[in-house]
């Protein structure tokens, strides 16, 4: 029978290190380790890609954030820029005018006593050229249109003595109520 030679020195030291039953024991016991190693590596890197798959969904929703925060950011300072334009003295002027106002006269206070501090005084009156009407009824647009010889009149609306019935709320006083019956009744 054979005998295996003795080994000396380095070559000593390293076969101390292999089992001695040979080559099938071994291989056997590294495959669940191999096994394990291979899962833990490829569990690593699906686990890589989910992350950077939710990091990059993450950023696009942080980019369509930021371009939304941008948008709505440009359209408050638009609104605040007509605000300030809405809110200037001058157009705020210019916007009472066409409203048919007037500045007021002098005021006057009342102390916590009753008594009057100062003395009112009324407001101008506008010129007519100025003032405009609140509420303008299809009658008076209609009277401003050229006449024609077939035309018949139609009763106006002026803007110093509204009618009732252009005020939003007004009531019509009874006395002007007339007393004819409605056709068809």
């Amino acid at each position: 029978m054979s005998r295996k030679p003795e080994l000396r020195g380095r070559a000593a030291r390293l076969a101390r290190l292999f089992p001695a039953g040979g080559g099938s024991g071994g291989q056997a016991a590294r495959t669940p380790f191999v096994l394990l190693v291979v899962l833990l590596l490829g569990g690593g890197l699906i686990g890589l890609l989910v992350l950077n798959s939710a990091l990059s969904e993450g950023s696009f929703q942080l980019t369509d954030l930021q371009k939304d925060t941008k948008n709505l950011t440009d359209e408050e300072q638009a609104l605040q820029r007509d605000i300030d334009a809405y809110s200037a003295p001058e157009a705020l002027v210019r916007r009472a005018r066409e409203l048919g106002m007037v500045p007021g006269g002098d005021p006057a206070f009342l102390d916590p006593d009753g008594t009057v501090k100062g003395v009112p005084s009324p407001a101008a009156a506008a010129p007519a050229s100025l003032r405009a009407p609140l509420v303008l009824a299809p009658e008076v647009l209609a009277d401003e249109a050229p006449a024609t010889p077939t035309d018949s009149p139609a009763p106006t609306a002026t803007a110093a003595s509204p009618t009732p019935a252009s005020i939003p709320g007004a009531t019509t006083p009874a006395s002007t109520l007339s007393a004819t019956p409605t056709p068809g009744r």
